[in-house]
């Protein structure tokens, strides 16, 4: 099976009207998306998304933003999705990312980072399971996956 993520398109990049911009990147390098939310996040389901910067400075903050707007929580997946994620958001604060990502080209703030995704996947597990369950994530093809992953064996 190909690795899974959970990306998150954060509340200042919803109130920016960025959505289409955001999964217009994920789907031209190739990604599949196989689940999708709009939904407002508690401040305990935050702090359970969080859970592992508990007691961290920053802790209270990063709950409060996630919680304050609506979001849209996705999960997509390839072979090396996780990777191919984190290249495409670019350094965790705009003002440091590089120009071509998404908040490099998108991002100034040095609080507000407009979207999430999983480092690992362990924590690409566990943050999915917090958002869906097994049967709310579509098991498909493309039908241009043999174009997409194809290898020149």
């Amino acid at each position: 099976m190909a690795e899974r993520t959970l990306i998150i398109i954060k509340p200042d990049c919803v109130q920016r009207h960025l959505i289409g911009e955001i999964i217009t990147r994920f789907e031209k390098k190739g990604l599949k998306l196989v689940a999708a939310k709009f939904m407002k996040i508690s401040e305990d389901l935050a702090r359970q998304h969080y859970a592992v910067h508990k007691g961290k400075p920053f802790f209270e903050g990063v709950v409060k933003y996630l919680s304050s707007a609506p979001v849209l929580v996705m999960v997509w997946e390839a072979q090396g999705v996780i990777d191919m994620s984190r290249k495409l958001m670019g350094s965790t604060f705009g003002y440091d990312a590089q120009p071509g990502t998404i908040r490099g080209d998108f991002g100034c703030s040095r609080g507000y980072n407009l979207i999430h995704g999983s480092d690992s996947p362990q924590s690409a597990d566990y943050e999915i399971a917090l958002y869906f369950k097994p049967d709310e994530i579509a098991d498909y093809n493309l039908a241009d996956s043999s174009w997409l992953y194809g290898k020149n064996d």
